[in-house]
C-alpha cells in the first residue's frame, strides 16, 4: 500500500527514523490502521435494576423511619402515662401491669397512627440533607429529573403502606382487645356503650327482640320480649321472659320465667307458662352491647361480618363503626401520600436548613391530621356517608400532592 508515491517501509523511515524496525515499530501506521479498523461492538448489558444511589435512599429512608416511629413511641406512650397515672392508679390497676400489660398491646395502635408521620419526617429529613449538600442539584444537573430521583421514594411509599394496611387490618385489631378491655375496667368513664337499655333488635324478617336491660359482663339480659308477626303484619306470637342468658358452650340463649302467647285470628289468645326455655337467634351478645371501640377490636372480615349482621338485626345508628370499618382501608394511603408531598417540598434549599423543612412538615401533617378529624363529625351526623367521610381527607390530599409536583422544580 503507498500514501503519496512513498510505501510503508519509506514512511515509518522517514517518519521515526528507525528503518530496520519494521512496520510494528511504525506509530504513525498504527495510528494509521486503527483509524481504518471498524469500530468494534461491545456487547449491550441490561440496565440494572437498581442503582446504587436508589438502595442507599431505600436504606436511609427505612432507618429514618425506624428511628422516628421509635422517637414518637416513647413520646406517646409518656404523654399517655403522664395523662391516666392516677386513673390507673386509682382503678386498681398496678404500675407493673400497665407496663407489662397494657402498653405493650398500645404500641401496635400507637405504630399504626404515627407511621405517616414517621415517614414523612423521614423523607423530609433524607430529601433535606441530600438538598443542602447538593447532591440533588448535582444529580439534577447531570439530567436527573425529580420523578427519576423519587423512585425509591414511591418504592418505599407503596411498601409501608401494604404493609400497614394488613398490620392495620389483623395486627392491631388483636392488641385493642387488651387495650379495650383495660381502659374500660380501670379508666373511670371510659365505658362507651351506644346502648345498654331499651334495645331492639330485628330477629328475621317478622321477627322483633327488645331487651329492658343488657348486661355486657354476665351476657344476661333483663325483661325479654320475642314478637313474631304475621304476614299481614299482626302479632303471631309473643314469647316474654324475665331474664334471658347465653349460654357459650351451646351458644344458645336461655330463657327463664318464659311466658309465650299465641294469638289466632278470631279467637282469644293462648297462653302457657314454661320455667325455662333454650332457643336459638339470629342476634348474639355483641349485637346487645355496642361500644364505639368495637369496630377497631376488630379485624376486617370480623368487621364486615359484625356490621352485616347489625343491618340484619335492624340496628340503626350505625354511621359510627362503618366510619371505622372504610378508616381500615383508608389510613394507610396517607404513608404514601406524604411522601409524595414531603419530597418536592424538601428537594429547594431554603434559608433555615432543616428547621424549616421539620416546621413545615409538621404543619402539614397536622392540618393532614386536622381535615380528618373534621370529616369524622360529619359522617357520625350522617352529613357525608361513611365511606366518604373515611376517603375525602386522602382524595383531598392526593390532589394536593399531584399540585406539588406539578409545580415542583423538575
Amino acid at each position: 500500500m503507498e500514501w503519496g508515491g512513498l510505501d510503508e517501509r519509506q514512511i515509518c523511515w522517514q517518519v521515526n527514523g528507525r528503518g530496520g524496525q519494521g512496520l510494528a515499530g511504525c506509530s504513525f501506521l498504527r495510528g494509521v490502521r486503527k483509524r481504518s479498523r471498524p469500530p468494534r461492538l461491545l456487547p449491550s448489558r441490561p440496565p440494572a435494576a437498581m442503582s446504587t444511589f436508589e438502595r442507599h435512599i431505600i436504606k436511609r429512608l427505612l432507618k429514618g423511619f425506624v428511628l422516628f416511629v421509635g422517637a414518637l413511641l416513647v413520646f406517646f406512650i409518656v404523654l399517655h402515662w403522664v395523662e391516666y397515672s392516677d386513673d390507673f392508679l386509682d382503678g386498681g390497676a398496678t404500675i407493673w401491669e400497665v407496663f407489662t400489660v397494657f402498653y405493650p398491646n398500645y404500641v401496635p395502635e400507637i405504630i399504626r397512627l404515627t407511621s405517616p408521620l414517621a415517614l414523612f419526617l423521614s423523607c423530609i429529613y433524607l430529601t433535606g440533607t441530600l438538598a443542602q449538600e447538593l447532591q440533588l442539584v448535582a444529580l439534577q444537573t447531570s439530567g436527573v429529573s425529580l420523578y427519576q430521583l423519587m423512585r425509591p421514594y414511591l418504592g418505599v411509599g407503596l411498601l409501608v403502606t401494604v404493609f400497614m394496611f394488613g398490620f392495620n387490618g389483623w395486627v392491631v385489631p388483636k392488641t385493642n382487645e387488651v387495650v379495650v378491655r383495660y381502659e374500660n375496667e380501670y379508666l373511670p368513664g371510659n365505658q362507651k356503650s351506644v346502648q345498654t337499655s331499651e334495645i331492639h333488635r330485628r330477629n328475621g324478617p317478622n321477627s322483633i327482640l327488645s331487651v329492658g336491660y343488657y348486661d355486657a359482663d354476665r351476657e344476661r339480659a333483663h325483661t325479654v320480649s320475642l314478637q313474631q308477626l304475621a304476614g299481614d303484619a299482626r302479632l303471631a306470637r309473643r314469647v316474654d321472659a324475665n331474664r334471658m342468658e347465653w349460654d357459650d358452650s351451646l351458644e344458645v340463649w336461655r330463657l327463664d320465667d318464659v311466658t309465650r302467647r299465641t294469638f289466632v285470628k278470631g279467637e282469644t289468645q293462648r297462653k302457657r307458662t314454661i320455667a325455662s326455655l333454650d332457643t336459638t337467634l339470629q342476634v348474639y351478645p355483641r349485637d346487645l352491647a355496642r361500644s364505639k371501640n368495637d369496630v377497631a377490636a376488630m379485624t376486617i372480615p370480623a368487621a364486615a361480618e359484625y356490621l352485616a349482621a347489625l343491618r340484619r338485626s335492624g340496628v340503626g345508628g350505625l354511621t359510627r363503626p362503618l366510619v371505622a370499618y372504610y378508616n381500615k382501608f383508608a389510613y394507610p394511603f396517607a404513608n404514601l401520600l406524604l411522601v409524595l408531598i414531603g419530597v418536592p417540598i424538601a428537594s429547594t434549599r431554603r434559608r433555615g436548613g432543616q428547621a424549616v423543612r421539620f416546621a413545615i412538615g409538621l404543619l402539614i401533617a397536622f392540618v393532614y391530621l386536622s381535615v380528618q378529624k373534621l370529616a369524622e363529625p360529619l359522617g357520625y351526623a350522617g352529613t357525608l356517608s361513611p365511606a366518604w367521610t373515611a376517603w375525602l381527607p386522602h382524595l383531598t390530599f392526593a390532589v394536593v400532592a399531584l399540585l406539588v409536583l406539578w409545580w415542583a422544580r423538575k
